[in-house]
Order: C-alpha cells, then structure tokens, then sequence
C-alpha cells in the first residue's frame, strides 16, 4: 500500500511515517518513480508503534522494543520486558519530581497569598 493509505488507515501523518522509516522503525520499497510502498503487516507495526508513543518512550527505545514483535526468540521478550520496566522507573522518577516541583510552587503560591494579603490590609 501507498504512504497515503497506510496514513488514512492507522491515522498517522505520512510525515510521520516518513519520520518512522528513517528511524527505521517501519520498512518500505520503492517503485520505479520512488513512491514508498508498505506491506500490510506495516500498519499493526504502526499501531505498535504508536502506542509505544503514546505511552512515552523515545525512538530508541521504541526501536528496541520492535523486534519482540518479529520474533517468539524468548531473549529478545526478556529484552523487551528489561526496557519497558526501566522506561517505566524513568517516568516514575519524572513523576516523583514534578510532584515534588508542584509542592514547591504551591508553597510559593502561598507566600505570594499571604504578602498580597497584607499589602491589601495596609
């Protein structure tokens, strides 16, 4: 199928998807003009990878984790497994940070409120 098709169906931008094959995460032929051609098992990988997006992990870790959907090899899943939890502890630590940004703001918020309470009373 033709880049425009693969977009309509898996609601990614052809942008996109060049974007994705040039970080090879998605493959393509070319015909004799140079338009890109996707197998049809290119747009579950799509999805795939989307959803690795959408979940917020990187290319590289994307393209990483893409090979346990190629093969059953056990390694390669454990691999997979490795990278997903890490990715998790990452924005688990990311998380705990803004929490700790966001109480930090709250309490300058606060004295920001008392002083605007005082010059109000004076």
């Amino acid at each position: 199928m033709r880049i425009g098709e693969l977009a309509r169906l898996t609601g990614v931008s052809a942008r996109s998807l060049r974007y994705y094959e040039q970080q090879g995460l998605v493959h393509s032929t070319r015909s004799v003009g140079g338009q890109r051609h996707y197998a049809p098992t290119e747009a579950s990988r799509v999805e795939m990878i989307r959803r690795l997006f959408e979940a917020g992990l990187g290319t590289k870790v994307i393209a990483r984790l893409l090979p346990c959907v190629d093969t059953d090899d056990q390694a390669v899943a454990e691999d997979a497994f490795d990278a997903m939890k890490a990715e998790r502890d990452r924005l688990t630590a990311d998380i705990d940070r803004l929490v700790e940004a966001r109480a930090s703001l709250d309490e300058l918020i606060d004295v920001n409120v008392r002083f605007r309470q005082q010059l109000g009373a004076a």
